[in-house]
C-alpha cells in the first residue's frame, strides 16, 4: 500500500513568493533603465548619481557605525560572561544578523540624509547680515548646522542606549543559559545553582555599563544644551521666539539642568545611584514648574511692558523671513476721494486695463477656439508683450489635447494616445482690454494653423509636446503620422523633428518600457522605427519636480511666446524652511508649515523638445547657495537666461499671497499696537458671485504706473481693508520688469480719511437704479450676469475702480462683455463699451469735496466758522466731523438706516 503523498503546499508558496519578488525586481530594473535614459536626455546624469549618493551614504554610515559598536558590545559581553563567539558558530551568525537588522533600523531611522548633506553643502555659505539677538548666530547656523548637530546627538543617544541594552541582554542571557537544567551522560538531570548575586554584582561593578551610561548622560547634556535654540521658534499666543520668561527663567534653569546631568555623569563612576537620579531629575522638574509660576504671578499682570522688546524682535524677524524688508518701500499715500483723472496723461495705464477676468476669458475661448472636443485650454495666464512698439497686457492660453475627450471608440484604440494624438497645437492670445462688437475677445493669435493679426508676434513652432494637460508615454518619429490639427473634413499630420525624448527602437528598451508600463503592445507594435523616440514626464511641473525635487514648485506654470516663434514654459520655485528664529509660521500648499520663503529659482521648459533650465534668481538665499554647491551642474545664474525670456519673468503669485497675508499684520511696527492687534488688516473683498457673496480679492497682474513713476510697467497688486471694515486702508504692489523685478511697494492710506474699498463700490453699483435694473433683467431665465474681479488702481492721488460685467447664456458657458463700470470717488460711470467709459471719465469734473468743517449753507442753522482759539466751538466741530465721517462710512456700506440716524445726529450737532 503506497504511503501518504507529500504535502507540496509550502514549496508552492515559496515558489510563488520567489516569483513575485523576482518579477518585482525585474520591473524595478526596467524602471531604472527608463530613469537612466530620461536623466541622460536631461543631460543631468551626474545630478542623478549625486542624488542617489546623497540619499544613501549618510544613513549607511550611521548603520555601519551602529553595527560595529553593537557587534563589539556583544562580543565584549560574551567575553565578560566567560564565552567566545568562535565556540558557538550558529549563535554567532544569528546574533550578527539580528544586530545588523537592529543597526539598520536604528541608523536609518535616526539619520535624515538631506540634513547631513545640506550641512556639508552649507558649510561655506556666508552667514549673512541677520543674526539672532540672543545667541548671535546667522541663518546658515539654524538652517544647516543646528539640524545636523541635533541629528548627530540623536544618533549617539540611540546607539548608546542600544549598547546598554545589548550588553545587558547578552550578559543576562548567558547567565540564565548557564543556570538552566542539564542532562548528564548517565541520564540524570543536573540543576545548577542559580547565582542571582552574580547578576547583582554585574550590575554594580560593570565598568562597561558605567562607561556607556556616562556616554548617554554626556549626550543628554549636549542635547539639553542644543535644545536651548528651540526656544527661538517657540510659538506663544502673541509672538514667536524667546520671550521674557524664556530668557530670564527658562534659559538659566536650563543651564542648571545641564550642570545636573554632567554631575550625574561624574557620579556614575562613584556608583551613587540615588544622587545621580536627584542631580538629573530634580532640575528638570524645577525647569518645568518655575516658569509657569513666574508667568502667572509676575509676567501676565505686566505682559505688554515686559514683552515689548521680544515682540519687536518677532516683528523684525518675520518681516525679514518673508522678504518684506528686502528691496521694499513703504510710503504714505494721501488719497483724495474726489480728483479729476487726466486721461491723456494716464493713457498707457487706461489702454491696458484688463477687461477680461481670466475665468470669463477661459470660458469664452473654450467655446470659440477649441475646434474639436479633445482640445482643452487648461489655464489662462496674464503677461505683457511689446506690440506695435508699445507695452501691452495680454491674455494667453495654450491649446492642448486631452485624450480622455476622444470618442469612446477612438479612446479605446491603443495607437491613438501613444502614436497619433501626441501633442497640442498653438495658442490663443488676446489683448486684455479690447473686445469685438459682439463683446468677445479681440484675438491676436487664433485658429489652427495659427492666424496672427500683428507683425509684432510670430509663432513658428506651434506644436506642444510638453505642457499642463498631458498623457504618457507617447512615441514620435514612428511609421505612424501624428495628428497636428483639423482642416475642414480632413486632418493635417506631422512628424516630430526635435530632440525631445530618448531612443526606443532597440528590443531591450522596448522590453524595459513594456515592463515599466505593464503594456506589451510596446514590444508587439510594428510602428517603431530605428529613429523612434519615447517621451515621458511631459507635464511641466512633474518634469521640473523630478529634476529638482528639493525645491517647492509653483502650481501655475505659464507659457511664453519668444520673438523667434517658439513656445517656452516658465515656472517659479521656492526655498522654504521652518527654522528661522522669531518668525511667524504660515501653511504653504503642498509643503506644510514654514517661516521662511524665497523665490530662489525660475525654470524654463521648451514646449517642443522639453529642454529644462533652472536659473538662480536669489543668490543671497543661503539655502539655494547650499544646493548650488551640491549640484554644480544643475543650477545656472540668472544672467544666463536669454533676454527674450527674461522680459517675461514675473513676481510669483504664490509668494505674493504669502507676503500679503503676513503684511496685513506685520505692517504694524509698534509693539503695543501689534500686541493688541489695533490696526490689523484684511484682504479687500468684492462680489465674486451672482449670489452676492463677498470673496477675497486675488492678486492681479496689471500694466500700470506706480505713484511717482512715469512709465507703465507690469505689476502684481492687491488692496487691503481694515479688519471687519470695507474701506480701503492699504495697497501692495510687486514690480516685475527688468532690474526692478522683486521690488515691493506698500501704500499706507490715512486712517482719518475715508477711501472706498471694492465692496463699497460694489454696493454703490447695486444701488444704482440703471445698473440694478439691467442686472435684474439679464438675470432672467435663459441668461446669467457675471461680474469680474474689481480692479483697484492708484492714479495720481486717488483710486480708480474698474469692473467688467458679462452676460452668459444658461445653456453655453460663453460670457460676453456687456457693460463696463468705472468709479472714482463719488462718481460712477456705466457704459456699453470701455472706450465710452474712458471718454466720459475724461469729461467728468470732480464733485465738490465734502468740507472738513461744515459750511454755513450746508445745514439749516449751522453755526458760523468759529474763531481761532475757541475751545467750545472746536469741540462741537469735532463732534460734527465724527458724525459726518460715520455717515459717509455707513452710506458707502449700504447701511442706510444707520446712516440716517447719523445724519440726524449731525444736524442736531450742527444746530447746537
Amino acid at each position: 500500500m503506497p504511503g501518504p503523498r507529500p504535502d507540496r503546499t509550502p514549496w508552492i508558496a515559496v515558489l510563488l513568493i520567489v516569483l513575485f519578488f523576482g518579477l518585482s525586481m525585474v520591473r524595478q530594473s526596467a524602471e531604472w533603465v527608463l530613469e537612466y535614459e530620461w536623466w541622460k536626455e536631461m543631460r543631468q546624469f551626474e545630478t542623478l548619481v549625486s542624488m542617489i549618493l546623497y540619499g544613501v551614504v549618510p544613513s549607511m554610515v550611521a548603520v555601519l557605525l551602529a553595527f560595529v559598536v553593537l557587534w563589539l558590545t556583544h562580543a565584549r559581553a560574551m567575553k565578560a560572561a566567560g564565552f567566545g563567539l568562535s565556540k558557538f558558530p550558529g549563535y554567532a551568525k544569528l546574533a550578527t544578523l539580528i544586530l545588523l537588522v537592529v543597526a539598520y533600523v536604528a541608523g536609518s531611522g535616526a539619520v535624515d540624509n538631506w540634513t547631513a548633506v545640506l550641512y556639508f553643502g552649507g558649510k561655506q555659505v556666508a552667514p549673512g547680515a541677520w543674526k539672532d539677538p540672543v545667541f548671535g548666530h546667522g541663518l546658515s547656523f539654524y538652517f544647516f548646522a543646528l539640524p545636523f548637530y541635533q541629528m548627530l546627538l540623536r544618533v549617539v543617544l540611540v546607539i548608546s542606549f542600544l549598547t546598554c541594552v545589548v550588553y545587558l541582554g547578552t550578559r543576562v542571557y548567558w547567565l540564565v543559559r548557564e543556570s538552566r537544567p542539564r542532562l548528564t551522560e548517565d541520564g540524570n538531570i543536573e540543576l545548577p545553582e542559580m547565582r542571582l548575586d552574580h547578576l547583582k554584582e554585574f550590575f554594580h561593578d560593570s565598568l562597561f555599563l558605567r562607561l556607556a551610561l556616562i556616554l548617554f548622560l554626556l549626550t543628554l547634556a549636549a542635547s539639553r544644551y542644543m535644545e536651548r535654540y528651540e526656544f527661538l521658534t517657540k510659538d506663544h499666543a502673541f509672538m514667536v521666539g524667546i520671550d521674557y520668561v524664556d530668557e530670564n527663567i527658562r534659559l538659566p534653569l536650563r543651564w542648571v539642568s545641564i550642570v545636573g546631568v554632567l554631575m550625574g555623569a561624574g557620579l556614575v563612576m562613584l556608583r551613587r545611584w540615588m544622587l545621580i537620579l536627584g542631580a538629573v531629575i530634580l532640575p528638570m522638574i524645577v525647569e518645568s514648574v518655575a516658569p509657569q509660576v513666574v508667568h502667572s504671578l509676575y509676567v501676565r499682570p505686566n505682559e505688554i511692558s515686559l514683552q515689548k522688546p521680544y515682540i519687536e524682535r518677532h516683528i523684525q524677524a518675520t518681516r525679514t523671513a518673508y522678504g518684506l524688508d528686502r528691496r521694499s518701500r513703504e510710503m504714505e499715500y494721501k488719497a483724495s476721494l474726489e480728483m479729476r483723472i487726466d486721461t491723456a496723461k494716464h493713457k498707457p495705464l487706461l489702454d491696458n486695463i484688463r477687461l477680461w477676468d481670466w475665468r470669463a476669458f477661459h470660458d469664452t475661448v473654450t467655446q470659440i477656439q477649441a475646434l474639436r472636443p479633445y482640445y482643452v485650454f487648461q489655464d489662462t495666464d496674464v503677461d505683457r508683450y511689446k506690440i506695435d512698439g508699445e507695452l501691452r497686457q495680454v491674455m494667453l492660453t495654450p491649446r492642448e489635447i486631452d485624450v480622455r475627450q476622444l470618442s469612446g471608440d477612438a479612446r479605446s484604440r491603443w495607437m491613438n494616445p501613444h502614436f497619433i494624438y501626441t501633442h497640442g497645437y498653438g495658442m490663443v492670445l488676446a489683448e486684455a482690454n479690447r473686445i469685438t462688437r459682439d463683446g468677445l475677445p479681440m484675438l491676436f493669435i487664433q485658429n489652427a494653423p495659427p492666424e496672427i493679426k500683428t507683425p509684432s508676434l510670430k509663432l513658428t513652432r506651434p506644436e506642444l509636446y510638453y505642457g499642463e494637460s498631458t498623457h504618457e508615454p507617447v512615441f514620435v518619429r514612428t511609421a505612424q503620422a501624428e495628428f497636428n490639427y483639423p482642416s475642414g473634413a480632413e486632418n493635417v499630420h506631422s512628424r516630430y523633428d526635435g530632440k525631445g525624448g530618448f531612443p526606443i527602437s532597440g528590443l531591450g528598451m522596448r522590453l524595459a518600457a513594456a515592463l515599466a508600463y505593464t503594456d506589451w503592445n510596446i514590444v508587439l507594435t510594428g510602428f517603431l522605427t530605428p529613429e523612434s523616440r519615447m517621451m515621458i514626464r511631459r507635464n511641466v511641473r512633474e518634469r521640473v519636480s523630478e529634476l529638482a525635487g528639493f525645491l517647492t514648485w509653483d502650481t501655475d506654470p505659464y507659457l511664453v511666446l519668444t520673438p523667434d516663434g517658439r513656445m517656452v514654459w516658465m515656472i517659479d520655485a521656492y526655498t522654504t524652511s521652518d527654522a528661522h528664529p522669531y518668525a511667524a509660521r504660515v501653511r504653504l500648499p503642498n509643503t506644510g508649515r514654514a517661516n521662511y520663503m524665497r523665490n530662489a529659482v525660475k525654470a524654463t521648459v521648451d514646449a517642443y523638445d522639453g529642454t529644462v533650465h533652472l536659473y538662480v534668481f536669489d543668490e543671497a538665499d543661503p539655502i539655494i547657495q547650499a544646493y548650488a554647491k551640491l549640484f554644480p551642474g544643475l543650477l545656472e545664474s540668472a544672467s544666463a537666461m536669454p533676454a527674450d525670456l527674461r522680459e517675461h519673468a514675473r513676481y510669483p503669485e504664490t509668494l505674493f499671497r504669502v507676503q500679503a497675508e503676513m503684511y496685513r499684520t506685520f505692517h504694524m511696527r509698534d509693539a503695543e499696537a501689534f500686541y493688541n492687534k489695533e490696526d490689523a488688516w484684511d484682504i479687500a473683498r468684492y462680489l465674486g458671485s451672482n449670489e452676492g457673496k463677498p470673496e477675497y480679492s486675488s492678486p492681479t497682474y496689471v500694466v500700470a504706473t506706480l505713484p511717482g513713476e512715469t512709465k507703465p510697467e507690469f505689476l502684481l497688486m492687491i488692496p487691503f481693508t481694515p479688519r471687519n471694515k470695507d474701506n480701503l486702508i492699504g495697497f501692495m504692489a510687486a514690480r516685475c520688469d527688468g532690474e526692478k523685478l522683486g521690488e515691493l511697494l506698500f501704500l499706507q492710506l490715512s486712517k482719518q480719511e475715508l477711501v472706498f474699498g471694492p465692496l463699497q463700490i460694489e454696493a454703490r453699483i447695486n444701488q444704482d437704479q440703471n445698473i440694478s435694473k439691467d442686472l435684474s433683467l439679464w438675470n432672467q431665465q435663459g441668461s446669467r450676469v457675471l461680474r469680474g474681479q474689481m480692479l483697484v488702481l492708484p492714479v495720481d492721488n486717488t483710486f480708480v475702480y474698474i469692473e467688467p460685467v458679462y452676460i452668459q447664456a444658461s445653456e453655453a458657458r460663453m460670457p460676453q462683455l456687456k457693460k463696463v463700470v468705472i468709479a472714482t470717488g463719488n462718481s460712477l460711470i456705466y457704459s456699453d463699451t470701455y472706450e465710452q467709459a474712458v471718454a466720459e471719465l475724461a469729461t467728468m469734473s470732480p464733485q465738490a469735496p465734502v468740507p472738513k468743517e461744515p459750511a454755513p449753507s450746508t445745514y439749516a442753522g449751522a453755526p458760523p466758522t468759529p474763531a481761532v482759539g475757541d475751545p467750545e466751538l472746536g469741540r462741537k466741530l469735532d463732534q460734527v466731523r465724527r458724525h459726518l465721517q460715520r455717515y459717509r462710512e455707513l452710506s458707502g456700506q449700504g447701511k442706510f438706516v444707520e446712516a440716517a440716524k447719523e445724519l440726524e445726529a449731525l444736524e442736531a450737532a450742527a444746530k447746537r
